[in-house]
């Protein structure tokens, strides 16, 4: 007798219900379990945000749960002040008029609880995180995929390749993924004719947009299943009793849209009303108008229809098939490591029919279309791996049901072959290859996350600064997390635009980080220039061992003070 066998030798009806319900979820939980002790131990390598954007919401989350709204303490570049030098340099700022805010919110409560700490940021995201492995098992058996193939997904999703170390970080990579993921699970459960789940897939999308901006896209499958619907009716209203079904309904339809707006309205009213937009960095030309991503960062190149469509037919053409092709690249090399691609195009042949997967390949098709015709710029800089990741779930499914497929297509050839046996390990060592290589990544991220973070260290300790000094650098937010120094990203512009931002906000340190320098203080850096407001460097640290090229005989990184102020007689010759 096994456990399968006990609902139907229960008389009880309640206690056969508890029952099915307990089995139905103990994998989803365990998967879920080990998913989190996954997130866990990836990010006791490097137990600190390690990028700008995790800093960032972390930092935004501690000014929320302080009290002091939606602000920020300091600048990491100036397209958070609408793309420009501001009249007035103040400090802090409002925050979020580039980044959405949902990734600092979803902190709040666990820094109220934990107190300001990062295992407070982080926590909500390894849940999130592990909450992946679950909604894939789920979904697969939704699907109709079976149990076997669908643990075998979810248990892709607890070690999901190259990108397992951000999943522990305090950014929106498990937030959207499963926002993204439950909001195309909804359209499909909605065209199926629940018409609750599609209403509720305007809140999801809301939610998804909340996180990142061009979570609006996910909206793009509840308007093509609505429309098809439509189509269909409008079809057979011309043949002799034929009548389509009614699964969505304009009823549906517009709670799911409505519910959206409800989500979104009380951010769009704050934006409109602190920056006069209801998508401020959009507005400004710094997200839709730059032909180099390095025009983000700067506060004098021109960002217009008309500079944009100045750069020739050539350039743009190269720029938009360039931001598909990185995208492609991009999904295809990290989460799927190259290997698993012609598995899910194998697993997508034979679900093509299944509805389940309808609304993954309209996302699909749209996120990969905006890649290249709106997007192009940012898709090598982590927009690819933000949004994209909603769609690894239902690859790593239809990997799984590649795999199947392709090795019933081999025992056919190969009769001696035992095909359960077969499945078996081979999606073992799929399982087991995916998971080492995210252990791999996550070590060498953590090394290079952990390699800045001790020149940094180095440097402030050969020179110490004031926490009530401010501080131009490339990525203020690390020095504000770490020590406390409030200060501004260094503008990508000459260097006249350059002391204007250091003048605008009292600048009275310049950090020069090697990997993450403009072009008009690369002189600096080298040695062969030194305008006359910077005095020589103070402190130098680097360059790293064993490192070759030309870069090579430069410092990591390098401290200057900033002498704007008559009676500052530190950048004296």
């Amino acid at each position: 007798m096994t456990a399968q066998d006990l609902p139907d030798l229960l008389p009880d009806v309640p206690a056969r219900r508890a029952l099915i319900i307990s089995e139905s979820l103990r994998v989803p939980a365990i998967l879920f379990v080990v998913a989190f002790v996954a997130r866990v131990v990836t990010a006791l390598p490097f137990f600190a945000p390690g990028y700008p954007d995790a800093v960032y919401y972390l930092a935004t989350a501690r000014e929320l749960a302080a009290g002091h709204g939606f602000t920020i303490p300091y600048i990491w570049a100036f397209v958070d002040t609408g793309g420009r030098l501001p009249a007035v340099g103040t400090l802090p700022i409002p925050s979020n008029e580039h980044w959405m805010p949902l990734a600092s919110i979803v902190q709040v409560p666990f820094i109220w609880l934990l107190g300001p700490t990062y295992l407070a940021s982080a926590l909500p995201f390894w849940i999130l995180g592990a909450l992946g492995a679950s909604i894939t098992y789920l979904l697969g058996v939704d699907a109709g995929l079976g149990r076997r193939t669908s643990i075998a997904a979810g248990a892709l999703m607890i070690m999901p390749g190259a990108v397992a170390p951000y999943f522990s970080q305090p950014d929106n990579f498990s937030l959207y993924m499963v926002l993204g993921v439950t909001a195309m699970w909804l359209c499909v459960r909605g065209a199926r004719g629940s018409r609750r789940a599609f209403a509720a897939g305007g809140i999801v999308v809301g939610l998804a947009m909340l996180a990142r901006t061009d979570g609006v896209l996910l909206g793009v499958p509840f308007v093509w299943a609505f429309a098809t619907e439509l189509w269909s009716r409008w079809r057979s209203r011309g043949q002799a009793g034929a009548r389509a079904a009614v699964r969505v309904g304009w009823p549906a339809a517009m709670a799911c849209f409505g519910l959206f707006l409800l989500v979104m309205a009380p951010w769009w009213i704050r934006d409109q009303a602190l920056f006069g937009s209801i998508s401020p960095s959009s507005s400004s030309g710094r997200i839709l108008w730059i032909r180099t991503y390095e025009d983000l960062f700067s506060v004098s190149t021109p960002v217009t229809p008309a500079s944009f469509f100045a750069q020739g037919l050539g350039p743009l053409i190269a720029s938009r098939v360039g931001g598909l092709v990185s995208a492609l690249v991009i999904l295809g090399s990290q989460p799927l490591l190259i290997f698993l691609v012609p598995l899910v195009a194998v697993g997508w042949w034979v679900q093509r029919a299944n509805p389940a997967f309808r609304p993954w390949l309209v996302y699909l098709v749209t996120f990969l279309l905006f890649s290249g015709l709106v997007f192009a710029v940012h898709v090598p800089y982590g927009m690819t791996l933000h949004s994209g990741l909603a769609l690894v779930p239902h690859a790593y499914l239809l990997a799984m049901v590649g795999l199947a497929a392709t090795i019933r297509w081999i025992a056919q050839r190969r009769p001696h072959w035992d095909v359960e046996r077969a499945t078996r390990n081979f999606t073992v060592v799929i399982v087991a290859v995916v998971w080492v290589i995210g252990a791999v990544a996550t070590v060498i991220l953590a090394g290079l996350w952990g390699h800045e973070a001790d020149y940094r260290t180095a440097l402030l300790d050969a020179h110490p600064i004031p926490a009530s000094d401010r501080l131009m650098s490339a990525d203020p937010g690390a020095y504000w997390y770490r020590w406390g120094i409030t200060g501004v990203g260094t503008p990508n512009d000459p260097l006249p635009v350059v002391r204007q931002a250091a003048e605008l906000y009292d600048v009275r340190w310049l950090i020069l980080e090697k990997n993450q320098i403009v072009s008009s203080l690369a002189p600096v850096l080298a040695g062969r220039s030194r305008p006359s407001w910077l005095s020589p460097a103070l402190a130098t640290v680097g360059p790293s061992a064993g490192e070759m090229g030309t870069d090579a005989k430069l410092p990591d990184a390098a401290l200057y003070a900033v002498c704007l102020s008559p009676g500052d007689t530190r950048c004296a010759p």
